[in-house]
């Protein structure tokens, strides 16, 4: 590169990180929610719980003069980064997003960025380890890009094909990552989803790549799912793999029902962690009822009686 144009690159760079948006509208989004919580072992010291949804959502967007759409998003939320500081907290996820038909949509994270991988969400059957992880129970990796991230979506080029990149810039101990995406929903009823996200950390046993799948299809009531999350990293006891399967069944409009299983799998033991559940859900006039039964067996991939739990859950939301 010439010295023209690395004084020209330098200049549109400097440009980019001074230009601000002026402040705009923003509106608050919240969720009225009451939950219950109750496990039947020992191994998970916990009380039966009660909850509420505590998160308020602040946000705005506005169509510049050149065609381009820029909306901002924070979270408040009650108990993030509660027992790391107060770095960020109150925030939870806040991000910048720049769109057009053109360039495609650009999103920066400055806390709660998402990889290509972690983009596609979780299991088909919702994380049900997460409801198990307290005491020393299993825990599964996680690819999302965190702070000061982006993640791009390109433009629609192929009618049903969707391609998403993630993008996480080096620090002091990490190098940079990227992860690509895609996803295909060709098919009426089919939707198909395919990522990879390298893993950069500053160990070399707990650094490699994630790789993820998930597939749905929908016909008549039922919907069968299917998932799957793979961690490949430098120490073989670090890896781990996450295998996910869902029937649902709407038996009307309004009442749904499920039946879903989990089984984790690590490189540092032979025995997986297996959990399956039933769950179901009634709306009716803006309100939902969901219900979850779900057992967890070997959690934190071991054996004995202290790792086999039950799990109850009932949650009441409204929307108004």
């Amino acid at each position: 590169m010439n010295n023209f144009k690395k004084i020209g690159m330098t200049a549109l760079a400097a440009s980019l990180v001074s230009t601000s948006v002026f402040a705009g509208e923003m509106s608050v989004a919240g969720s009225a929610s009451i939950n219950f919580e109750n496990h039947s072992s020992t191994a998970l010291s916990e009380a039966k719980t009660f909850s509420m949804g505590n998160q308020l959502t602040f946000s705005g967007s506005g169509e510049l003069d050149n065609g381009m759409t820029v909306s901002l998003s924070f979270v408040l939320d009650q108990g993030d980064d509660a027992t790391t500081g107060l770095t960020y907290a109150p925030f939870d996820s806040h991000s910048v997003t720049i769109s057009s038909d053109a360039m495609g949509t650009l999103k920066f994270s400055g806390e709660g960025g998402a990889s290509a991988t972690s983009a596609i969400g979780g299991t088909v059957g919702g994380n049900m380890w997460d409801n198990f992880d307290s005491n020393g129970g299993t825990t599964v990796s996680n690819s999302a890009s965190g702070n000061n991230s982006f993640f791009y979506t390109l433009p629609s080029m192929v009618d049903s094909v969707g391609v998403t990149a993630s993008f996480k810039p080096q620090s002091s101990t990490t190098s940079s990552s990227m992860g690509l995406g895609v996803s295909y929903t060709g098919v009426e009823g089919l939707t198909l989803d395919y990522a990879s996200t390298d893993i950069e950390t500053p160990q070399a046993a707990t650094t490699g790549d994630e790789t993820a799948w998930k597939a749905s299809y929908a016909v008549g009531s039922f919907t069968l799912a299917a998932s799957n999350v793979s961690y490949d990293l430098g120490g073989t006891a670090s890896d781990q793999e996450v295998d996910s399967y869902k029937v649902s069944y709407s038996v009307t409009d309004d009442f749904s029902v499920s039946y879903k299983v989990e089984t984790v799998d690590t490189g540092a033991t032979t025995v997986d962690g297996e959990f399956s559940g039933v769950s179901a859900s009634y709306t009716t006039g803006g309100m939902t009822i969901s219900a979850n039964m779900q057992d967890g067996e070997d959690i934190g991939n071991a054996t004995g009686t202290a790792n086999q739990v039950d799990y109850y859950g009932l949650g009441l939301s409204f929307a108004f």
